[in-house]
Protein backbone atom coordinates (compact mmCIF):
# COMPACT_ATOMS: atom_id res chain seq x y z
CA UNK A 1 0.00 0.00 0.00
CA UNK A 2 1.00 3.00 -1.16
CA UNK A 3 2.18 5.93 0.98
CA UNK A 4 -0.19 9.68 0.96
CA UNK A 5 -0.41 13.02 2.07
CA UNK A 6 -3.44 14.98 2.42
CA UNK A 7 -3.70 18.57 1.79
CA UNK A 8 -6.46 20.92 3.07
CA UNK A 9 -7.50 24.31 2.88
CA UNK A 10 -10.55 26.51 4.06
CA UNK A 11 -10.62 29.99 3.00
CA UNK A 12 -12.59 32.81 4.43
CA UNK A 13 -14.19 33.27 1.28
CA UNK A 14 -14.74 29.47 0.20
CA UNK A 15 -18.96 29.57 1.36
CA UNK A 16 -19.46 26.08 -0.50
CA UNK A 17 -16.50 24.62 0.35
CA UNK A 18 -16.46 21.19 2.48
CA UNK A 19 -14.62 22.02 5.81
CA UNK A 20 -11.57 20.72 7.02
CA UNK A 21 -12.88 17.84 8.54
CA UNK A 22 -15.20 16.79 5.10
CA UNK A 23 -12.50 16.96 2.85
CA UNK A 24 -10.31 14.82 5.08
CA UNK A 25 -13.12 11.97 5.48
CA UNK A 26 -13.38 12.35 1.83
CA UNK A 27 -9.74 12.27 0.89
CA UNK A 28 -9.57 9.13 3.13
CA UNK A 29 -12.48 7.10 1.60
CA UNK A 30 -10.32 7.86 -1.89
CA UNK A 31 -6.92 6.66 -0.80
CA UNK A 32 -9.02 3.47 0.70
CA UNK A 33 -10.31 2.67 -2.60
CA UNK A 34 -7.43 3.14 -4.50
CA UNK A 35 -4.65 1.56 -2.60
CA UNK A 36 -2.80 4.78 -0.08
CA UNK A 37 -2.85 5.09 3.38
CA UNK A 38 -2.96 8.49 4.58
CA UNK A 39 -0.76 8.68 8.39
CA UNK A 40 -1.94 11.36 10.45
CA UNK A 41 1.41 12.88 10.48
CA UNK A 42 1.10 13.83 6.79
CA UNK A 43 -1.99 15.97 7.17
CA UNK A 44 -1.37 19.16 6.69
CA UNK A 45 -4.45 22.07 6.76
CA UNK A 46 -4.61 26.12 6.20
CA UNK A 47 -7.54 27.08 7.12
CA UNK A 48 -9.44 30.61 7.18
CA UNK A 49 -5.88 31.38 4.56
CA UNK A 50 -5.89 32.31 1.02
CA UNK A 51 -4.59 30.13 -1.96
CA UNK A 52 -3.58 33.02 -3.51
CA UNK A 53 -0.20 33.05 -2.90
CA UNK A 54 2.20 29.82 -1.08
CA UNK A 55 4.52 31.71 0.88
CA UNK A 56 1.56 32.81 3.15
CA UNK A 57 0.54 29.06 3.72
CA UNK A 58 2.59 27.89 6.44
CA UNK A 59 1.57 23.94 6.23
CA UNK A 60 1.51 23.95 2.54
CA UNK A 61 5.04 25.26 3.40
CA UNK A 62 5.65 22.52 5.60
CA UNK A 63 4.20 19.86 3.52
CA UNK A 64 6.57 20.95 0.53
CA UNK A 65 9.17 20.74 2.99
CA UNK A 66 8.51 17.32 4.18
CA UNK A 67 8.31 16.10 0.40
CA UNK A 68 11.49 17.26 -0.89
CA UNK A 69 13.59 14.68 2.35
CA UNK A 70 14.85 12.04 1.07
CA UNK A 71 13.55 9.24 0.82
CA UNK A 72 10.34 10.64 0.05
CA UNK A 73 7.81 10.25 2.48
CA UNK A 74 4.90 9.79 0.45
CA UNK A 75 3.75 8.88 -3.30
CA UNK A 76 1.37 11.32 -3.93
CA UNK A 77 -0.49 14.18 -2.07
CA UNK A 78 -4.25 13.98 -2.12
CA UNK A 79 -6.28 17.25 -2.08
CA UNK A 80 -10.63 18.23 -2.30
CA UNK A 81 -9.96 20.16 -5.49
CA UNK A 82 -6.99 21.55 -7.27
CA UNK A 83 -8.39 24.92 -5.92
CA UNK A 84 -7.16 23.49 -2.89
CA UNK A 85 -3.63 23.69 -4.06
CA UNK A 86 -3.53 26.81 -5.48
CA UNK A 87 -5.62 29.60 -6.80
CA UNK A 88 -2.08 31.12 -8.82
CA UNK A 89 -1.01 29.20 -11.60
CA UNK A 90 2.43 30.45 -11.49
CA UNK A 91 2.28 28.37 -8.13
CA UNK A 92 0.42 25.38 -9.12
CA UNK A 93 2.98 24.95 -12.27
CA UNK A 94 6.33 25.35 -9.99
CA UNK A 95 5.04 23.30 -7.33
CA UNK A 96 3.49 20.34 -9.38
CA UNK A 97 6.49 20.19 -11.65
CA UNK A 98 9.22 20.06 -8.87
CA UNK A 99 7.01 17.38 -7.16
CA UNK A 100 6.93 15.30 -10.10
CA UNK A 101 9.73 15.72 -11.61
CA UNK A 102 12.39 16.09 -8.67
CA UNK A 103 10.56 13.77 -5.95
CA UNK A 104 8.45 11.70 -8.03
CA UNK A 105 4.88 12.82 -5.78
CA UNK A 106 1.90 12.96 -7.54
CA UNK A 107 -0.67 15.78 -6.85
CA UNK A 108 -4.20 14.46 -6.96
CA UNK A 109 -7.90 16.04 -7.34
CA UNK A 110 -10.14 13.00 -5.76
CA UNK A 111 -12.98 15.34 -6.90
CA UNK A 112 -11.62 16.42 -10.61
CA UNK A 113 -10.57 12.44 -12.07
CA UNK A 114 -7.89 13.27 -14.96
CA UNK A 115 -5.78 10.75 -16.69
CA UNK A 116 -2.59 10.44 -18.32
CA UNK A 117 -3.37 11.53 -21.36
CA UNK A 118 -2.78 15.24 -23.41
CA UNK A 119 -6.34 15.81 -23.11
CA UNK A 120 -6.15 15.38 -19.19
CA UNK A 121 -3.21 17.99 -18.98
CA UNK A 122 -5.34 20.56 -21.00
CA UNK A 123 -8.44 19.81 -18.68
CA UNK A 124 -6.09 20.54 -15.44
CA UNK A 125 -4.86 23.68 -17.32
CA UNK A 126 -8.57 24.82 -17.67
CA UNK A 127 -9.58 24.35 -14.25
CA UNK A 128 -6.14 25.75 -12.65
CA UNK A 129 -6.94 28.93 -14.86
CA UNK A 130 -10.53 28.79 -13.82
CA UNK A 131 -9.77 28.31 -10.06
CA UNK A 132 -7.27 31.75 -10.69
CA UNK A 133 -10.17 34.16 -12.39
CA UNK A 134 -12.75 33.08 -9.66
CA UNK A 135 -10.26 34.46 -7.01
CA UNK A 136 -9.30 37.44 -8.71
CA UNK A 137 -12.88 38.37 -9.22
CA UNK A 138 -13.93 37.51 -6.06
CA UNK A 139 -11.56 39.79 -4.57
CA UNK A 140 -12.59 42.40 -6.81
CA UNK A 141 -15.96 42.25 -5.83
CA UNK A 142 -15.32 42.45 -2.34
CA UNK A 143 -13.15 45.53 -2.77
CA UNK A 144 -16.30 46.92 -4.90
CA UNK A 145 -18.48 46.52 -1.90
CA UNK A 146 -16.32 47.89 0.89
CA UNK A 147 -16.09 51.29 -1.68
CA UNK A 148 -19.60 51.32 -1.57
CA UNK A 149 -20.03 50.72 1.96
CA UNK A 150 -17.37 53.28 3.18
CA UNK A 151 -18.44 56.05 0.83
CA UNK A 152 -21.80 55.89 2.92
CA UNK A 153 -19.78 56.18 6.31
CA UNK A 154 -19.64 52.39 7.07
CA UNK A 155 -16.99 51.01 8.26
CA UNK A 156 -14.68 48.33 7.08
CA UNK A 157 -11.89 47.82 8.95
CA UNK A 158 -11.50 47.24 12.82
CA UNK A 159 -12.42 49.81 15.91
CA UNK A 160 -8.72 52.26 16.64
CA UNK A 161 -7.84 52.52 20.07
CA UNK A 162 -10.51 54.80 21.77
CA UNK A 163 -13.58 53.33 19.71
CA UNK A 164 -15.72 49.92 19.91
CA UNK A 165 -17.64 48.12 17.45
CA UNK A 166 -21.44 48.43 18.45
CA UNK A 167 -23.65 46.77 15.72
CA UNK A 168 -21.40 47.32 13.25
CA UNK A 169 -20.72 51.08 13.57
CA UNK A 170 -18.04 52.97 16.11
CA UNK A 171 -19.08 53.99 19.29
CA UNK A 172 -16.65 55.60 21.70
CA UNK A 173 -14.92 53.50 24.40
CA UNK A 174 -14.62 55.32 27.62
CA UNK A 175 -12.17 53.01 28.90
CA UNK A 176 -9.57 53.64 26.41
CA UNK A 177 -10.56 56.73 24.89
CA UNK A 178 -9.11 59.26 27.57
CA UNK A 179 -5.65 57.47 26.49
CA UNK A 180 -6.15 59.03 22.79
CA UNK A 181 -6.90 62.04 24.29
CA UNK A 182 -3.84 62.47 26.17
CA UNK A 183 -1.83 61.57 23.26
CA UNK A 184 -2.76 64.41 21.46
CA UNK A 185 -2.98 66.58 24.31
CA UNK A 186 0.50 65.47 25.24
CA UNK A 187 1.84 65.87 21.71
CA UNK A 188 0.25 69.57 21.31
CA UNK A 189 1.61 70.67 24.88
CA UNK A 190 5.08 69.96 23.76
CA UNK A 191 5.90 66.09 24.31
CA UNK A 192 7.64 64.10 22.18
CA UNK A 193 6.38 61.08 20.57
CA UNK A 194 9.37 59.12 22.13
CA UNK A 195 8.31 60.76 25.43
CA UNK A 196 4.48 59.69 25.22
CA UNK A 197 5.19 55.67 24.58
CA UNK A 198 7.53 55.73 27.35
CA UNK A 199 4.96 57.28 29.60
CA UNK A 200 2.28 55.25 28.59
CA UNK A 201 3.78 52.17 28.78
CA UNK A 202 5.86 53.21 32.86
CA UNK A 203 2.02 53.20 33.31
CA UNK A 204 1.24 50.19 32.10
CA UNK A 205 -1.66 51.03 29.43
CA UNK A 206 -1.47 49.19 26.48
CA UNK A 207 -2.36 49.42 22.76
CA UNK A 208 -5.30 47.96 21.37
CA UNK A 209 -4.02 44.74 20.46
CA UNK A 210 -2.30 44.96 24.50
CA UNK A 211 1.11 45.45 23.23
CA UNK A 212 3.41 48.52 24.44
CA UNK A 213 3.77 51.65 22.87
CA UNK A 214 6.00 52.51 20.55
CA UNK A 215 6.95 55.58 18.02
CA UNK A 216 5.21 54.25 14.92
CA UNK A 217 2.18 53.51 17.30
CA UNK A 218 1.85 57.42 18.82
CA UNK A 219 2.39 58.66 15.38
CA UNK A 220 -0.67 56.16 13.72
CA UNK A 221 -2.70 57.62 16.54
CA UNK A 222 -1.78 60.91 15.73
CA UNK A 223 -2.33 60.78 11.58
CA UNK A 224 -5.36 58.66 12.10
CA UNK A 225 -8.19 60.44 10.87
CA UNK A 226 -10.72 58.25 12.50
CA UNK A 227 -10.56 60.53 15.69
CA UNK A 228 -12.01 63.59 13.80
CA UNK A 229 -14.95 61.61 12.72
CA UNK A 230 -13.20 60.16 9.36
CA UNK A 231 -12.61 56.60 8.11
CA UNK A 232 -9.53 55.85 5.96
CA UNK A 233 -9.13 53.28 3.26
CA UNK A 234 -6.64 52.16 0.93
CA UNK A 235 -8.44 50.03 -2.20
CA UNK A 236 -5.56 48.99 -3.54
CA UNK A 237 -4.80 45.78 -1.58
CA UNK A 238 -1.36 45.02 -3.16
CA UNK A 239 0.16 47.60 -0.76
CA UNK A 240 -0.35 44.62 2.00
CA UNK A 241 -0.62 45.58 5.84
CA UNK A 242 1.15 48.60 5.93
CA UNK A 243 -1.65 50.61 3.64
CA UNK A 244 -3.26 52.03 6.57
CA UNK A 245 -0.24 54.35 7.34
CA UNK A 246 0.12 55.82 3.80
CA UNK A 247 -1.48 59.00 3.04
CA UNK A 248 -0.96 59.66 -0.81
CA UNK A 249 -3.38 59.95 -3.72
CA UNK A 250 -4.23 55.92 -3.42
CA UNK A 251 -5.77 56.72 -0.10
CA UNK A 252 -9.01 57.49 0.29
CA UNK A 253 -10.72 59.38 3.43
CA UNK A 254 -14.67 59.65 3.82
CA UNK A 255 -16.92 60.78 6.38
CA UNK A 256 -18.00 58.74 9.18
CA UNK A 257 -21.01 57.76 11.26
CA UNK A 258 -19.23 58.19 14.03
CA UNK A 259 -18.96 61.09 16.85
CA UNK A 260 -14.94 62.26 16.66
CA UNK A 261 -12.73 62.29 19.71
CA UNK A 262 -10.47 65.23 18.50
CA UNK A 263 -11.47 68.78 17.03
CA UNK A 264 -10.45 69.57 13.83
CA UNK A 265 -8.65 72.09 14.99
CA UNK A 266 -6.32 70.01 17.17
CA UNK A 267 -5.86 66.80 14.70
CA UNK A 268 -4.32 69.72 12.32
CA UNK A 269 -2.27 71.16 14.69
CA UNK A 270 -0.77 67.64 15.35
CA UNK A 271 -0.28 67.36 11.44
CA UNK A 272 1.39 70.69 11.62
CA UNK A 273 3.72 69.57 14.41
CA UNK A 274 4.78 66.34 12.89
CA UNK A 275 5.41 67.70 8.94
CA UNK A 276 7.85 70.63 10.79
CA UNK A 277 9.48 67.56 13.38
CA UNK A 278 10.13 65.76 10.03
CA UNK A 279 12.88 67.54 8.92
CA UNK A 280 14.51 67.45 11.95
CA UNK A 281 14.01 63.71 12.63
CA UNK A 282 17.20 61.66 13.33
CA UNK A 283 17.71 59.16 9.90
CA UNK A 284 18.56 55.79 9.92
CA UNK A 285 21.58 55.08 8.18
CA UNK A 286 21.31 53.18 4.74
CA UNK A 287 25.42 53.12 4.30
CA UNK A 288 27.35 50.04 4.90
CA UNK A 289 27.79 49.84 8.45
CA UNK A 290 30.46 46.64 9.76
CA UNK A 291 28.50 46.58 12.93
CA UNK A 292 24.97 45.78 11.50
CA UNK A 293 23.56 43.25 13.81
CA UNK A 294 26.00 42.64 16.42
CA UNK A 295 25.81 45.09 18.99
CA UNK A 296 23.12 44.65 21.34
CA UNK A 297 20.83 46.75 24.52
CA UNK A 298 22.99 45.71 27.88
CA UNK A 299 19.22 46.62 29.25
CA UNK A 300 16.81 45.19 26.90
CA UNK A 301 19.32 43.00 24.42
CA UNK A 302 17.55 44.61 21.09
CA UNK A 303 19.73 45.01 18.42
CA UNK A 304 21.73 49.00 18.34
CA UNK A 305 21.31 50.29 14.82
CA UNK A 306 23.47 53.24 13.55
CA UNK A 307 21.83 56.54 13.17
CA UNK A 308 23.28 59.61 11.95
CA UNK A 309 22.64 62.76 13.49
CA UNK A 310 24.43 66.09 11.87
CA UNK A 311 26.68 63.99 10.08
CA UNK A 312 27.92 62.30 12.94
CA UNK A 313 27.37 58.31 12.94
CA UNK A 314 26.31 56.80 16.23
CA UNK A 315 24.34 53.48 17.53
CA UNK A 316 21.07 53.21 19.70
CA UNK A 317 19.02 50.71 20.88
CA UNK A 318 16.53 50.00 18.60
CA UNK A 319 14.23 49.59 21.58
CA UNK A 320 14.81 52.93 23.29
CA UNK A 321 13.89 54.83 19.94
CA UNK A 322 11.18 52.59 19.53
CA UNK A 323 9.72 53.52 23.15
CA UNK A 324 10.09 50.28 24.51
CA UNK A 325 13.01 50.14 26.54
CA UNK A 326 13.88 53.22 29.25
CA UNK A 327 17.88 53.37 29.18
CA UNK A 328 19.25 55.33 25.88
CA UNK A 329 22.78 53.89 24.81
CA UNK A 330 23.84 55.83 22.72
CA UNK A 331 27.51 55.77 21.49
CA UNK A 332 29.47 57.24 18.81
CA UNK A 333 30.23 53.82 16.21
CA UNK A 334 33.79 54.55 15.82
CA UNK A 335 34.72 54.45 19.32
CA UNK A 336 32.42 50.70 19.57
CA UNK A 337 34.38 49.39 16.50
CA UNK A 338 37.64 51.13 17.89
CA UNK A 339 37.19 49.40 21.07
CA UNK A 340 36.46 45.54 19.42
CA UNK A 341 39.11 45.69 17.05
CA UNK A 342 42.07 46.78 20.06
CA UNK A 343 39.79 44.01 21.90
CA UNK A 344 40.37 41.26 19.50
CA UNK A 345 44.26 42.35 19.17
CA UNK A 346 44.70 41.93 22.92
CA UNK A 347 42.76 38.65 23.76
CA UNK A 348 44.15 35.37 24.85
CA UNK A 349 43.27 32.06 24.63
CA UNK A 350 42.02 31.86 28.21
CA UNK A 351 40.20 35.01 27.91
CA UNK A 352 38.43 33.60 24.75
CA UNK A 353 37.30 31.02 26.21
CA UNK A 354 35.40 32.41 28.95
CA UNK A 355 33.10 33.83 26.30
CA UNK A 356 32.43 31.50 24.03
CA UNK A 357 28.66 30.94 22.80
CA UNK A 358 27.12 27.55 22.89
CA UNK A 359 24.38 28.44 20.85
CA UNK A 360 25.87 27.11 17.60
CA UNK A 361 26.51 23.41 19.01
CA UNK A 362 23.28 23.41 20.99
CA UNK A 363 21.08 23.91 17.83
CA UNK A 364 22.93 22.23 16.01
CA UNK A 365 22.45 19.02 17.68
CA UNK A 366 18.27 20.34 18.58
CA UNK A 367 18.43 19.73 14.28
CA UNK A 368 19.59 16.34 14.67
CA UNK A 369 17.81 15.03 17.60
CA UNK A 370 14.75 16.32 15.29
CA UNK A 371 15.98 14.09 12.53
CA UNK A 372 16.08 10.74 14.50
CA UNK A 373 12.45 11.29 16.06
CA UNK A 374 11.74 11.67 12.11
CA UNK A 375 13.83 7.83 11.69
CA UNK A 376 11.98 6.46 14.52
CA UNK A 377 8.89 7.44 13.12
CA UNK A 378 9.11 5.17 9.96
CA UNK A 379 10.55 2.83 12.02
CA UNK A 380 7.60 2.33 13.58
CA UNK A 381 5.75 2.58 10.31
CA UNK A 382 7.28 0.20 8.88
CA UNK A 383 6.88 -2.02 11.54
CA UNK A 384 3.24 -0.93 11.37
CA UNK A 385 3.16 -2.15 7.65
CA UNK A 386 4.58 -5.82 8.44
CA UNK A 387 1.93 -6.42 11.01
CA UNK A 388 -0.84 -5.15 8.89
CA UNK A 389 0.91 -7.75 6.32
CA UNK A 390 1.62 -4.84 3.61
CA UNK A 391 5.42 -6.13 4.01
CA UNK A 392 6.76 -9.37 4.01
CA UNK A 393 8.94 -10.30 6.81
CA UNK A 394 12.60 -9.97 4.52
CA UNK A 395 11.36 -6.46 3.29
CA UNK A 396 10.56 -4.97 7.06
CA UNK A 397 14.09 -6.35 7.79
CA UNK A 398 15.59 -4.46 4.86
CA UNK A 399 13.76 -1.34 5.53
CA UNK A 400 14.68 -1.98 9.44
CA UNK A 401 18.10 -1.61 9.08
CA UNK A 402 18.50 0.87 6.56
CA UNK A 403 16.49 3.36 9.02
CA UNK A 404 18.87 2.12 11.81
CA UNK A 405 21.85 2.51 10.01
CA UNK A 406 20.76 6.04 9.48
CA UNK A 407 19.73 6.62 13.30
CA UNK A 408 23.38 5.71 14.06
CA UNK A 409 25.13 7.84 11.49
CA UNK A 410 23.16 11.02 13.08
CA UNK A 411 23.89 10.06 16.55
CA UNK A 412 27.72 9.54 15.30
CA UNK A 413 27.34 13.54 14.09
CA UNK A 414 26.25 15.05 17.06
CA UNK A 415 28.75 17.81 18.10
CA UNK A 416 31.32 17.50 21.15
CA UNK A 417 32.45 20.32 22.66
CA UNK A 418 35.66 21.27 23.06
CA UNK A 419 36.49 24.89 24.64
CA UNK A 420 39.83 25.28 24.77
CA UNK A 421 39.84 23.94 21.01
CA UNK A 422 37.66 26.21 20.27
CA UNK A 423 39.38 29.13 21.70
CA UNK A 424 42.01 28.47 19.75
CA UNK A 425 40.29 28.02 16.56
CA UNK A 426 38.88 31.54 16.79
CA UNK A 427 42.05 32.79 17.72
CA UNK A 428 43.67 31.80 14.76
CA UNK A 429 40.89 33.48 12.83
CA UNK A 430 41.16 36.62 14.37
CA UNK A 431 45.27 36.57 13.19
CA UNK A 432 44.12 35.83 9.75
CA UNK A 433 41.41 38.40 9.25
CA UNK A 434 42.70 41.27 11.52
CA UNK A 435 45.32 42.76 8.64
CA UNK A 436 41.65 42.77 6.59
CA UNK A 437 40.00 44.56 9.97
CA UNK A 438 42.61 47.06 10.28
CA UNK A 439 43.44 47.90 6.48
CA UNK A 440 41.01 49.65 3.87
CA UNK A 441 40.84 47.18 0.90
CA UNK A 442 37.60 45.78 1.81
CA UNK A 443 34.06 47.70 1.94
CA UNK A 444 32.34 47.87 5.35
CA UNK A 445 30.02 45.28 4.33
CA UNK A 446 32.60 42.87 4.12
CA UNK A 447 34.22 43.26 7.74
CA UNK A 448 30.82 42.99 8.79
CA UNK A 449 30.75 39.37 7.43
CA UNK A 450 34.35 38.58 9.26
CA UNK A 451 33.04 40.00 12.37
CA UNK A 452 30.30 37.80 12.18
CA UNK A 453 32.42 34.89 11.42
CA UNK A 454 34.12 35.39 15.07
CA UNK A 455 31.64 37.09 16.92
CA UNK A 456 28.14 35.94 17.99
CA UNK A 457 26.93 39.04 19.26
CA UNK A 458 28.49 42.29 21.68
CA UNK A 459 27.05 43.87 24.54
CA UNK A 460 27.44 47.80 25.34
CA UNK A 461 26.20 48.80 28.83
CA UNK A 462 25.70 51.97 29.18
CA UNK A 463 26.22 52.33 32.92
CA UNK A 464 30.24 51.17 32.75
CA UNK A 465 30.38 52.36 29.45
CA UNK A 466 32.18 49.03 28.38
CA UNK A 467 31.72 46.28 25.73
CA UNK A 468 31.28 42.55 26.65
CA UNK A 469 32.14 40.69 23.77
CA UNK A 470 30.78 36.49 23.16
CA UNK A 471 32.56 34.59 20.54
CA UNK A 472 30.83 32.09 17.70
CA UNK A 473 31.67 28.35 17.74
CA UNK A 474 33.37 27.20 15.00
CA UNK A 475 33.22 23.87 13.28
Amino acid sequence: MKIAAAYIRVSTDDQVELSPGSQLKKIREYANKNGYTVPDEFVYKDEGISGRNACKRPEFNRMIGTAKSKPKPFDAILLWKFSRFARNREDSIVYKSMLRKQCGIDVISISESLGDDKMSILIEALIEAMDEYYSINLAEEVRRGMMEKISRGGLVSSAPLGYKVVDGELQIDETTSETVKYIFDSYLAGNTILGIAQELNERGIRTRSGGAFENRTIKYILQNPSYIGKHRWCPNGSQGSKSHYRSGSETLIYDGRHLPLISQYDFDKAQKRLSLNKSYARETSKHENALRGLIKCHSCKSTMSLLVNKGVKYLQCTGYTHGKCKTSHSVKYNYVYDSIINSLQNNDIVHISKHIVQKNYKEKNKEINKQIEKERLKLSRCKEAYLAGVDTLLEYKENKEQIENRIADLYSSIQRYDVIKQAKTIRQNILTYMPQLLGTDISLSDKNAILKSIIDKVIYDNTTKRLHLFFCCTQ
